[in-house]
């Protein structure tokens, strides 16, 4: 159980905003080209993999197991066995987890894991009076009796209700997962003002990032219009707090603050990356970029699950032996601003951790300098069941640019839980 993980490479697509049609890739052709791309410049063939882990919340109906889907497409062959975990929000990061489970269990040595999703070809659904009628219409075997459902049938019962929206909403509490971010607010008095502030920090960042070229993660799509999809398309680099104060709120429209701009962008995208063991890494001659150290997962209420992170965070370090400080770089999902900013007030709070979380609290935050360098997922977007897998991935990256020994990546999941992983540089 104590058998190393190592990260010895990854690659992620453009992440690419949803913009109220079905985008140019369905979520297992964006697993697919990265997974291809990546596995191309690996010493092994691809049916040398013992696992392929491909986390997912919306695959389309045409691709149930898609990490099945994807392995045999990358050219994986027939006996390697592929499956698809779904955690919402950290569907990535739990195919991660669950590659050094596999590995740490002996059951293998080369995985490859990550997440994909396609949120902008989330189907629109139709009630379930319209499917009656739609099932009677079928059956009916006269004129008559057609006439009769066509004079039965109302306008209401034809209009489609986006699955997103169901997606998007606890069904426990009844709450969509801006409403919990604005529960948050409230909670922590954050104002509209912070939001915005925030937000146009993270479009900076990833604005100065990408022209850096800080995102040598990504690899290039192209769709069958021969059309070139090379980067983030989400970025706004030239929004200002004028143009953010405009923007009306979305989810509490008389007394909110969450709006369009201070949330992470729904979008389209994968990532991958490859898991070994030590026994892989002297087999296939090859060079790890980190060490997977740790995996915490924790759970709380669904009315505050933007918390998350600060819920998982806690006791993983108190498990290692680890102060805040002891943490060079931090990879938080910007689900919305407001819950990146109360999860630092929460992290300070220590009253909030001992009866909230039954531990001591750090006392002290993640500082600016440290937590999402390269902006986030208000910048970059949000694909859902790829998110956990894209913090870990850039994490190594970060942590290799700027000379970093340790970091954590973690993320707010809907439904109340919060997942956080600690990552070692290797020397």
């Amino acid at each position: 159980m104590n058998e190393a993980i190592y990260i010895v490479d990854g690659a992620r697509s453009p992440f690419l905003k949803a913009r109220g049609r079905p985008g140019p890739f369905a979520a297992a052709d964006l697993a697919t080209s990265v997974g291809t791309q990546l596995l191309a410049r690996q010493p092994f063939s691809p049916d040398a993999l013992d696992h392929v882990i491909l986390g997912c919340v919306s695959p389309a109906a045409n691709e149930a197991n898609i990490a099945r889907i994807a392995a045999l497409r990358m050219g994986c062959g027939h006996k390697v066995p592929a499956w698809t975990p779904a955690r919402n929000c950290a569907s990535g990061l739990q195919a991660l987890d669950s590659a050094c489970a596999e590995i740490r269990l002996g059951r293998a040595d080369l995985v490859l894991a990550g997440g994909t999703e396609a949120l902008s070809r989330t189907p629109l659904l139709f009630s379930d009076s319209f499917v009656d009628w739609f099932v009677d219409w079928r059956g009916a075997k006269s004129l008559r009796a057609r006439l009769a459902l066509l004079a039965r049938l109302r306008k209401v019962d034809l209009a489609p209700v986006p699955a997103l929206m169901h997606g998007l909403t606890d069904p426990i509490v009844g709450l969509n997962m801006g409403q919990t971010a604005e529960n948050l607010a409230k909670r922590f008095a954050i104002s509209r003002e912070e939001m915005d502030a925030y937000a146009l920090r993270s479009h900076a960042r990833a604005a100065a990032a990408q022209a850096a070229g800080h995102f040598d993660e990504i690899v290039p799509l192209v769709d069958g219009n021969g059309t070139l999809y090379a980067a983030d398309d989400g970025l706004r680099p030239d929004s200002t707090e004028a143009d953010l104060a405009r923007l009306k709120p979305v989810f509490d429209r008389k007394y909110g603050h969450v709006t369009a701009g201070n949330s992470s962008q729904i979008s389209d995208g994968a990532a991958w990356l490859v898991l070994a063991s030590e026994r892989a890494v002297e087999e296939h001659g090859l060079s790890p970029l980190a060490r997977i150290v740790d995996c915490a997962w924790e759970a709380l209420d669904p009315a505050m699950m933007g918390l998350g992170p600060v819920h998982a965070t806690v006791p993983l370090l108190i498990r290692n032996g680890l102060e805040m400080s002891d943490i060079d770089l931090w990879e938080l999902n910007e689900a919305f601003a407001a819950q990146v900013i109360a999860c630092l007030r929460a992290w300070e709070d220590e009253e909030y951790c001992r009866t909230e979380i039954g531990a001591e609290c750090p006392g002290s935050a993640p500082p600016s300098d440290k937590l999402n360098i390269d902006g986030g997922a208000i910048a970059q977007g949000h694909p859902v069941g790829a998110s956990g897998a894209r913090l870990v991935l850039h994490l190594v990256h970060a942590m290799r640019r700027e000379g970093a020994a340790r970091g954590v990546a973690t993320l707010c999941i809907g439904g109340g839980q919060g997942g956080a992983m600690l990552i070692e540089a290797c020397l």
